[in-house]
């Protein structure tokens, strides 16, 4: 490199940290991106495994249960505990696109329940 110049780096920041409880024998993940049009609330569910994801574009208002409520903007992560209900992750006044890293056992398919 030129004098004046800087050499290139690298950093990392830890976004999330999120506990496994119970620890999960994790053969697959699969990554799935997700849109949601503005207003779209996806309503109280449980998830069969443990989810953990990124704001795209958009606005989330995410709530797990017992936790208070948070809005989730680009760039920010959020985890998902399995089997545990996830009464909000509605967008808000804008269209939302996040990626979803679902962790899954051998054999298991992301499920939702009601």
């Amino acid at each position: 490199m030129s004098a004046g110049s800087s050499e290139p780096s690298i950093s990392r920041v830890v976004e999330l940290s999120a506990t496994l409880d119970p620890a999960v024998a994790t053969s697959l993940v699969e990554a799935r991106r997700i849109s949601m049009s503005a207003g779209f609330a996806a309503g109280r569910h449980v998830h069969n495994g443990p989810v953990v994801g990124s704001i795209v574009r958009g606005t989330v208002l995410f709530q797990v249960d017992g936790e208070p409520a948070t809005v989730l903007r680009p760039g920010d992560v959020f985890f998902e505990p399995a089997d545990v209900p996830i009464d909000h992750f509605d967008a808000r006044d804008e269209d939302v696109e996040f990626l979803a890293f679902f962790l899954l056992r051998d054999g298991q398919t992301p499920a939702i329940t009601t």
